[in-house]
């Protein structure tokens, strides 16, 4: 098993021709340390919020501008999803939307103030209140770059937040990379955010993308960098290792997508720097063969929905539930589902008390979710 993490050693592991042994060994070995033979997911709905933002990263197919599919989800559109989520036994209602619209957008700011919100954040809240009061789905808020009064305002409505840093270096964000004109990508700006919600005990989710033009020690700085992020105050929760998909109407489009084997590496990298405890996961609709993740050192496959599209990765559609389950079975592993805030972190420090009791009776004794198995919630 390989020793402490090195910076340069993880550098020449991820390198062409590189022996990948040791290193799927070692992730091997530390996943089942901390975390035995049980992989995890969430049962989610996909709330997008709104597909409008400020920013234009050139890999993004989410965000459309208004007239072309940009927009706001009306309250009535949110529960109607959160509603359905709710029949099926969904326990996440994922908040997906664009930072800081109403920034650039004059139709947004007209929405926000149709709807009696001052912000786009505020009207995130306004609909976290809105699922909390009429369904058994708790919110996870991914809106992307937030000051620490807008996560204060969210707290009370919302069991966990996220926000991936994507990348630490800012060479990223010069003329002609994917984050250039990008002002919510900014690195120290994101580190900040995941910072600021340490410090108001938010259980946090954050993560990398990779492929979108970043080199592997550029790979390995940012994962050392959620690393010394998590050590500060331990509410890194999760950490999500995304493997970049070009997309028809991107600038990226003709962009080459990671190899599957070096991203593989990254994934048990990211086991080795991150330690046993971590909880990593990677999105499994993202490869066609997913299970070559559990050899990586994985322990989760994030939030999955019966319901909704993946409407970060449209093209891509969720695994069913039942071949996700035969999948990670097959090869020695239980499948549990769990709520979007960790069972850990399902206490009086980490959940604020307006919804700490309905988010432990969501739960089993062991702290995940209790929904029915599979089979039972179709």
């Amino acid at each position: 098993m390989l020793g402490t993490p090195d910076r340069e050693r993880a550098i020449a592991l991820l390198g062409d021709g590189a022996d990948a042994s040791p290193l799927l060994a070692t992730a091997t070995d530390l996943r089942n340390e901390g975390h035995g033979t049980t992989i995890t997911y969430s049962r989610k709905v996909f709330v997008p919020i709104t597909t409008m933002c400020r920013d234009t990263c050139t890999y993004c197919t989410f965000v459309k501008p208004p007239g072309n599919g940009g927009e706001y989800l009306t309250p009535d559109d949110v529960r109607a999803i959160v509603t359905a989520g709710d029949e099926m036994h969904c326990t996440e209602a994922l908040l997906t939307l664009g930072d800081k619209p109403e920034d650039k957008w004059p139709q947004a700011a007209e929405f926000l103030e149709r709807q009696g919100a001052s912000s786009t954040i505020e009207y995130v809240a306004m609909m976290s209140e809105v699922i909390r009061e009429e369904t058994g789905l708790f919110p996870h808020a991914n809106p992307g770059v937030m000051s620490r009064a807008e996560m204060a305002r969210l707290r009370p409505t919302n069991v966990s937040m996220g926000m991936m840093l994507e990348n630490i270096s800012d060479r990223l964000t010069e003329p002609g990379m994917p984050h250039f004109n990008c002002p919510d990508k900014v690195p120290a700006v994101r580190v900040a955010t995941i910072r600021d919600a340490g410090d108001l005990k938010v259980p946090f989710t954050s993560g990398i993308l990779v492929g979108i033009g970043e080199t592997p020690a550029e790979v390995i700085d940012s994962l050392f960098a959620l690393a010394d992020l998590a050590a500060e105050s331990g509410h890194i929760q999760e950490v999500i290792i995304q493997n970049f998909r070009a997309k028809a109407d991107t600038r990226m489009r003709f962009s080459p997508e990671p190899a599957i084997p070096y991203f593989v590496r990254v994934v048990a990298a990211a086991r080795w720097i991150l330690g046993p405890a971590a909880n990593i996961q990677v999105p499994p609709n993202l490869t066609d063969d997913f299970s070559v993740y559990l050899d990586a050192g994985i322990n989760d496959w994030g939030g999955v929905s019966p319901l909704t599209i993946d409407w970060v990765n449209p093209e891509a559609p969720w695994p069913h539930l039942e071949k996700l389950q035969g999948i990670t079975e097959s090869r020695g592993f239980t499948l549990r589902p769990r709520l979007p805030v960790y069972p850990e972190y399902l206490t009086e420090d980490w959940i604020d008390p307006s919804i700490f009791d309905d988010a432990v009776s969501a739960a089993t004794d062991d702290g995940y979710a209790a929904i029915p198995d599979i089979e039972g919630a179709r």
